[in-house]
């Protein structure tokens, strides 16, 4: 995977290409609400702003859209409008933000304006990329920004099928530097490469672990995947989450690394519980004095620390996933150790998935990782080496260029 080359808001800009012309930029601002319809985290509408103020103030008439919630195609309901969003948008931007319905066939804006339309996911053919809603929504603009690396693995009407027919397309600030910090990671990497893919299941995260282990130095496996290794090697896991009929799969993974003197480090002590809950006392064991009625919740204390060695020595770093429990203290102490370890490292470093950002909040390390990706499911179909329709549309119109 090389580095991507693609063209961005910011290349327009530069060209003076965006005065008096039609934008439209598709944002990620699919925000949580409370029941009352209040929005109760605005990172995503924040994170926005830059692409739209740049725009504007390059002279731009502009139109943004984002879905909004799970809406059923065609049945506009209450509850799916973007007007909160709105709201709040015009707050960051000290300009009035108008709601536009049923913009599909026309929409009025002028240059300095912004104007945003409702949620596109309840136009009829969003969702199976209709060509004919894709051209329409290409005729009501000039130049299409995707910024919007959260929907960039679906191939929907406002994420690929507009990128098709729109006059000149390009790649927002946001969807950019997630582009560009994915190509770094994995396109040109500083080597080691280090991997640690953590949660329940292999068989949600096996894709990503056997495309990882033709590329890594190291691939740190860590929760119930780990546990499914630690089998792989013979190892007693107690009554601990795996899954039996992948071990197979997990010993392939660690022949083919070792086989190109790549590892995937198996835990030395593990901690463990006799149950799953908060209040659970928690043992530190040594692997081989795993209890059959024991749990293992956490790496234990000197897995830790090794592992953190290995992430001191890295060049660069890619992180999907806790390797403990670690929404319970007493199984937290690996999670912690490894995301201390990534945060004191030189290494350029990515992170990625829910409860990867839930345990570099916790820990206080934001901005310490070199990038955090807020992509999701985007994020680990690029880890899995797959494409991702918005981003092959946009390399597609840059290299016809």
């Amino acid at each position: 995977m090389a580095v991507l080359n693609f063209t961005r808001l910011q290349d327009l800009i530069d060209q003076d290409a965006l005065k008096g012309k039609r934008v439209f930029i598709r944002a990620d601002l699919n925000v949580p609400q409370d029941d009352a319809g209040n929005i109760t985290e605005d990172t995503r509408v924040r994170a926005s702003v830059p692409a739209i103020r740049a725009a504007l103030d390059a002279g731009a008439a502009v139109m943004v859209t984002s879905h909004l919630g799970r809406p059923t195609e065609g049945e506009f309901k209450p509850e799916d409008s973007l007007a909160p969003v709105a709201k709040r948008l015009s707050e960051l931007l000290g300009l009035p933000v108008e709601l536009k319905q049923n913009w599909v066939d026309g929409v009025d804006v002028a240059p300095g304006q912004v104007v945003l339309l409702e949620n596109c996911r309840v136009n009829k053919g969003e969702k199976k990329n209709s060509d004919e809603l894709a051209q329409k929504m290409a005729r009501l603009c000039d130049i299409y920004v995707n910024d919007a690396f959260g929907t960039a693995h679906r191939a929907e009407a406002t994420t690929h099928g507009i990128a098709k027919f729109a006059p000149v397309v390009a790649a927002g600030p946001l969807l950019a530097a997630e582009l560009d910090a994915l190509g770094k990671a994995l396109g040109a990497p500083q080597r080691p490469l280090l991997a640690i893919v953590a949660g329940s299941k292999v068989s949600t995260k096996l894709s990503i672990l056997q495309s990882l282990a033709d590329k890594v130095d190291n691939l740190i496996v860590g929760g119930g995947i780990a546990n499914t290794f630690m089998k792989a090697v013979g190892l007693n896991i107690g009554k601990s989450l795996a899954e039996a009929d992948l071990v197979g799969e997990a010993k392939t993974i660690i022949d083919k690394m070792a086989a190109r003197g790549a590892t995937v480090p198996i835990p030395v002590d593990v901690v463990c519980a006799k149950e799953f809950s908060p209040t659970a006392a928690a043992t530190v064991k040594d692997v081989k004095d795993v209890a059959d009625d024991d749990m293992i919740l956490d790496i234990g204390p000197k897995t830790a620390a090794q592992l953190a060695e290995q992430i001191a020595k890295a060049g660069t770093i890619v992180w999907n996933g806790p390797v403990g429990v670690f929404e319970f203290d007493q199984f937290a102490e690996g999670t912690k150790t490894l995301a201390q370890a990534i945060a004191a490292s030189k290494a350029f470093s990515i992170a990625g998935g829910g409860d990867t950002l839930a345990a570099i909040a916790k820990y206080n390390i934001a901005d310490q990782v070199g990038y955090i990706s807020t992509g999701g499911g985007a994020f680990l179909e690029f880890l899995e080496g797959k494409t991702l329709p918005a981003v092959e549309i946009l390399l597609q119109r840059s290299a016809a260029k």
